[in-house]
C-alpha cells in the first residue's frame, strides 16, 4: 500500500541528519518521537520503529496518509530549507503498511484492573481514547451509532485519500488491546449517559463529532439540489462499501459548485470529479492566501479540473423541476454574474451534536452549543465523570488535532479515575 519500496524506505530514512532539537518533533501535534523511529528505520529495524511510533499514535497508517505533513512535520524538517525535507508522512505510511502486513507488532494487553470508561464516537479522538486508557489498563467500551467504527475516516475521508481497508485494520489493532465496540448504537436515543453510568463505568468520554452542518442564510438554499459536503461524502463512502441503495447526488455530466476552501471543500471537489461530474468550481469568499486547505490539496484539485473563482459568494439559487439545479446568483468581488449548475455542495463548517447533551442533565454549553469542559482533570465537563474531545468541544481542526487533544483527556480521564478510587479506599 505504502508508496515506498523497503530499500527505497530505508534510503530516505537515511537521509535524516536526527538533529540534536528535532524541529519535526516540535512540528507534530502529538509530538511524534519521528528522529528516533526513522532512526531505526534506517538501520532496518523495522519492529522498533513500529514500537516507537505506538507510544504516541494509535493511528500511524491513517496520519501517514492524511495528516497535513507540509505545515507540520515536514514544513519543520530543517532540509526543508533546501527543498529536500524528509518525507516524513510517506515513511510512517511505509512502517505502518509494513509492520501490519508482515505482522511484527505484538503487543501485550494489560490487565484492565484500573477501572471501566465508556468512549462514545469511534472517530480520532475516541479511537485514541479507546487506545490509549486501554494500554494504561483500563477497560473500554466504544458505542458508534453507525454500523461500522471509525467515524469521519470511515464515512468522512474519500476513498482515494485514506482507503477503508487500512481504516478497518487500525481499528483491529486497537480492538486487538482488549477494547470492545457496539456498533449501532445511538446514545442519546436508544440510551443515555445516566443509563451507562448504571451500566457501571466509572467515567464516559462524548467524542461524536459534529451533528448538524452549517447552512447559509442565502434564498434557495433549501432546494434538494444542494447538499452538505458531510452529507455528499458519508454518502459516496457507504456506497462505495456497498452500505447505500440511495441515489448518488452527483451523476456524470453534472454541473457542480463546491461553497467553501478547507480540505473537506477539497475532498467534495475531487468525489464529484471521480463521479464523473462534467464540471467542478469552487467558490470561495476569500483569496487563495486565505484558504483553510493545504496548497497540496488544492494543487491536486487544479490538476484534476477543479475550477477555482475566488472572492466569489453565491447569493441565490435558482432550482430546476426535481432535484435540479437551473442555475447559481453569484457575486464575484462586486460583481454579480449568473452560473448554471446541477448541484450545489456547501463546506462551510459545522455545530456540535446536541442529541448526547439533551438526553441528560448536568453537562453545559457554550453559546455556540460546544460543551464547555476543565482544564484539570483535562477534559471533564460540567457533570463529574464526564469528559468530551473531538469536535464537540470546538478545539481539534484535523484528525492529528483531534489526537492530540484526546490524549490530554486520556490522561485527565485516567488521573479522575484514580483520585476517585483512592478517596472511596481511604473512606
Amino acid at each position: 500500500m505504502s508508496d515506498y519500496t523497503l530499500s527505497e524506505a530505508v534510503r530516505e530514512a537515511q537521509r535524516c541528519l536526527h538533529c540534536k532539537m528535532p524541529a519535526c518533533r516540535k512540528g507534530c501535534p502529538i509530538a511524534n518521537d519521528i528522529p528516533d523511529w526513522i532512526g531505526e528505520l534506517a538501520k532496518g529495524n523495522f519492529g522498533n520503529a513500529m514500537k516507537i511510533i505506538n507510544t504516541r499514535s494509535n493511528l500511524p497508517a491513517v496520519c501517514g496518509r492524511v495528516c497535513g505533513h507540509e505545515r507540520q512535520c515536514e514544513g519543520s524538517c530543517v532540509l526543508g530549507k533546501k527543498g529536500e525535507a524528509i518525507h516524513i508522512g510517506k515513511l510512517e505510511r511505509f512502517v505502518a503498511d509494513f509492520d501490519w502486513e508482515a505482522g511484527l507488532s505484538h503487543e501485550a494487553i494489560p490487565e484492565k484492573n484500573r477501572g471501566h470508561v465508556a468512549v462514545i464516537g469511534s472517530g480520532p479522538a475516541g479511537l485514541t481514547i479507546a487506545g490509549d486508557l486501554s494500554r494504561e489498563g483500563f477497560a473500554v467500551d466504544i458505542y458508534e451509532m453507525e454500523q461500522e467504527p471509525g467515524g469521519v475516516l470511515m464515512f468522512g475521508i474519500p476513498e482515494y485519500r485514506l482507503p477503508k481497508e487500512v481504516v478497518r485494520r487500525e481499528i483491529k489493532k486497537i480492538e486487538n488491546l482488549g477494547v470492545n465496540i457496539h456498533t449501532n448504537v445511538t446514545v442519546g436515543t436508544d440510551l443515555n449517559v445516566d443509563q451507562l453510568f448504571a451500566r457501571g463505568y466509572d467515567a464516559i468520554f462524548m467524542g461524536p463529532g459534529t451533528g448538524r452542518p452549517k447552512s447559509l442564510p442565502i434564498e434557495g438554499i433549501d432546494h434538494p439540489g444542494v447538499f452538505q459536503a458531510t452529507d455528499f461524502l458519508r454518502q459516496v463512502n457507504l456506497e462505495h462499501a456497498g452500505l447505500s441503495e440511495e441515489e448518488p447526488a452527483v451523476r456524470p455530466g453534472d454541473c457542480v459548485g463546491v461553497v467553501g476552501c478547507g480540505n473537506s471543500a477539497m475532498d467534495a471537489a475531487r468525489t464529484a470529479v471521480r463521479m464523473g461530474a462534467s464540471e467542478v468550481t469552487v467558490l470561495y469568499h476569500r483569496t487563495i492566501d486565505r484558504m483553510a486547505a493545504l496548497r497540496s490539496e488544492y494543487d491536486d484539485a487544479v490538476a484534476e479540473g477543479v475550477r477555482f473563482i475566488w472572492k466569489a459568494s453565491v447569493t441565490k439559487v435558482i432550482g430546476a423541476e426535481g432535484d435540479r439545479l437551473d442555475h447559481v446568483e453569484i457575486d464575484v468581488d462586486g460583481e454579480k454574474s449568473v452560473m448554471p449548475l446541477d448541484r450545489l455542495i456547501l463546506a462551510v463548517g459545522s455545530a456540535p451534536a446536541t442529541r448526547i447533551v439533551s438526553s441528560t442533565t448536568g453537562i453545559e454549553v457554550d453559546e455556540k452549543g460546544y460543551v464547555v469542559t476543565r482544564e484539570f482533570p483535562y477534559g471533564m465537563s460540567t457533570r463529574s465523570g464526564v469528559f468530551a474531545g473531538g469536535d464537540v468541544t470546538n478545539r481539534p481542526a484535523t484528525v492529528v488535532h483531534a489526537m492530540r487533544d484526546a490524549k490530554l483527556v486520556a490522561e485527565g480521564i485516567a488521573r479522575y479515575i484514580d483520585a476517585v478510587k483512592l478517596m472511596d479506599s481511604i473512606k
